[in-house]
């Protein structure tokens, strides 16, 4: 017991009574013992002496004069800052009904007088034991309650984070992760319910990498979250709206009974683009390509139903744009196709399979042969020869352009070199090299047309780089520039597909080249009827106002050749003269000095 005690060394005691010789003996014994002790001979001087220092425990004696131990009792219990404190009442009281009296009042435990130092001592030690017991399970009550607040907020932070992790910041749309979520607990509830149908929509803006270039990013970000908000309209509280990423949609229609539920939503998304965006002044116009694919519990992964859908929005876009596909099983087919000619592709590359061969270009005045168009060619190890129309778009849009167009670039540049070094040709003789948008669009495309010149030892005024329209509307910013460097160089720039364009005349006065190409598709409709010129007269009269040259492709028959000589054509290249040939062959053609 003793060592119990002296745990409790330090305890502060006050003793309420009116009789000195209890204050004595009590205060004597308990400083004994190592308590502090206070003591008080009434009721008031009590309650202000507990208030002002709060005791650890309070020996309270019941029978006192004005204000007796019951009525102390009450109103310390009653004190918020008292109301903790234990209370033993000193009493000679030993009637049940006093003691009950007590417990109603609030005190903790009684001690009888005469008094038994023994149970004094016991009974203060147990109710300090219990006030620190009391003490210590409140400590851990708010420790823990700190410890909820503290995990609630934590929690609250994790479901933001989360929040944000399944939406994106831009439309405030479920994103990728939340979107193949949601396929995935289509296809689990299609797989137990076979009357449950569902379809995926994947949607891509058209053009609007052109918008974004041309406008800038904040446009475009005010285009995608506009388009957003007007897709999302009257769609059901089943389906699912989602943003992919950059300019990629995507809509998983839930609880639908069969595909034309599909396709009418798809027509009211290319209806709904149909009307133009109004953003900080700008009227933009944007239209959207789709591909459909039907959920089904034959799919195995979520992914595999967007990978379809995907597919056929390719097919979509391959199509024209601005509308729908509905995916079918012979497309993956040809997705797979299309993956295995990029590993071949790949492969060429490394494996030097590509070739160039060489279509000649006329001078009209003389009838000779002036210059060359370079036009490569993929000489595959099983399939044979096949042409650009078929691997340049999967070339582009895995970037492996670059490579191959450096690679046409500087073996077409070697090419004439060497012709001109061994006389086959004259120092004017040129080689046109087509560049694509990507390959325009390069950052370090000057640096490396100066080394391959500086390797090839070729002079820039026998290059000839021929570039579509599209080239200089993906790279406004840029493409200035890059014309300015070109001509600084003395390097020609030809636009290809002259006429094909809707802005082309615009963009004349902006980004001026030296020479347009009249595309096949006007030079057909010559056919030696002076009335059925079509655009061909027009095209003549911009290069002469503007200072151009003009070369017509696609010559096939005298008819177009004659047309076009009247009409003062400078150069004009097809079959009429001579298919692409290869090196050699141009080489024996040149050597064989034709003219026409």
């Amino acid at each position: 017991m003793n060592e119990n005690i002296n745990c409790l060394k330090l305890a502060e005691i006050l003793i309420v009574d009116d009789s000195p010789a209890n204050l004595r003996l009590l205060s004597s014994l308990l400083m004994q013992h190592g308590y502090n002790v206070r003591k008080a001979i009434s009721g008031q001087a009590a309650l202000r002496a507990a208030e002002a220092v709060i005791p650890d425990l309070i020996l309270l004696d019941i029978v006192m004069p004005e204000m007796d131990g019951y009525e102390i009792c009450q109103r310390l219990k009653s004190n918020p800052k008292t109301a903790e404190i234990p209370v033993i009442f000193l009493s000679f009281l030993t009637e049940n009904v006093e003691r009950v009296k007590g417990f109603k009042f609030g005190c903790d435990d009684y001690i009888n007088k005469p008094f038994n130092l023994d149970e004094i001592l016991i009974k203060i030690e147990k109710q300090l034991n219990l006030k620190a017991a009391r003490e210590e399970i409140m400590q851990m009550s708010a420790e823990f309650k700190q410890e909820a607040k503290e995990c609630q907020i934590q929690l609250e932070s994790v479901n933001a984070k989360l929040k944000m992790a399944f939406h994106d910041r831009l439309t405030k749309l479920p994103n990728r992760a939340s979107f193949i979520d949601s396929l995935e607990t289509a296809l689990n509830r299609a797989k137990i319910d076979s009357n449950y149908q569902f379809f995926v929509l994947s949607i891509d803006c058209d053009r609007f990498k052109i918008i974004n270039n041309s406008l800038g990013y904040q446009i475009g970000d005010r285009l995608l979250a506009a388009v957003a908000r007007r897709l999302e309209t009257d769609l059901s509280q089943d389906d699912i709206f989602a943003r992919l990423g950059d300019d990629e949609f995507a809509i998983l229609l839930g609880n639908r009974q069969d595909i034309s539920s599909a396709t009418k939503v798809a027509s009211e998304i290319i209806k709904k683009l149909a009307f133009p965006f109004h953003l900080q002044g700008y009227e933009v116009f944007v239209s959207a390509s789709i591909g459909i694919a039907s959920g089904s519990r034959e799919y195995s992964q979520p992914e595999h139903i967007l990978r379809d859908a995907d597919t056929a929005l390719y097919r979509a876009k391959e199509q024209g744009k601005a509308r729908y596909q509905i995916f079918e099983g012979t497309m993956r087919e040809k997705a797979c196709q299309f993956l295995q000619l990029e590993t071949n592709l790949r492969k060429a590359l490394i494996k030097k399979q590509f070739c160039v061969h060489y279509q000649p270009i006329i001078d009209l005045k003389t009838g000779k042969i002036a210059g060359v168009e370079a036009l490569l060619r993929w000489q595959h190890p099983t399939r044979g020869l096949i042409y650009p129309a078929e691997f340049i778009p999967l070339a582009e849009e895995t970037g492996l352009i670059t490579s191959i167009g450096i690679w046409v670039l500087r073996e077409s540049c070697r090419q004439l070199r060497l012709w001109q070094i061994t006389g086959i040709v004259g120092d004017s003789f040129s080689v046109s090299v087509n560049f694509s948008a990507h390959q325009f669009g390069q950052a370090d495309l000057i640096e490396e047309i100066d080394r391959i010149l500086a390797e090839t030892q070729l002079n820039p005024q026998c290059l000839k780089l021929e570039i579509t329209e599209s080239a200089i509307i993906e790279n406004t910013e840029s493409a200035a520039i890059i014309i300015q460097q070109l001509r600084a160089r003395q390097i020609q720039l030809s636009l290809d597909d002259f006429g094909m364009g809707y802005s082309s005349l615009s963009y004349l006065n902006s980004f001026p080249v030296n020479i347009l190409k009249v595309d096949k598709s006007f030079v057909q409709c010559l056919d030696g009827n002076s009335e059925n010129l079509g655009l061909v007269p027009a095209i003549m009269c911009i290069a002469r106002t503007m200072g151009m040259s003009v070369i017509a492709e696609g010559i096939e028959t005298t008819q177009q050749l004659d047309q076009l000589r009247n009409l003062d054509c400078h150069f004009s290249q097809g079959y009429l003269f001579s298919r692409p040939l290869e090196a050699e062959k141009v080489k024996e053609l040149i050597a064989s000095a034709p003219q026409w």
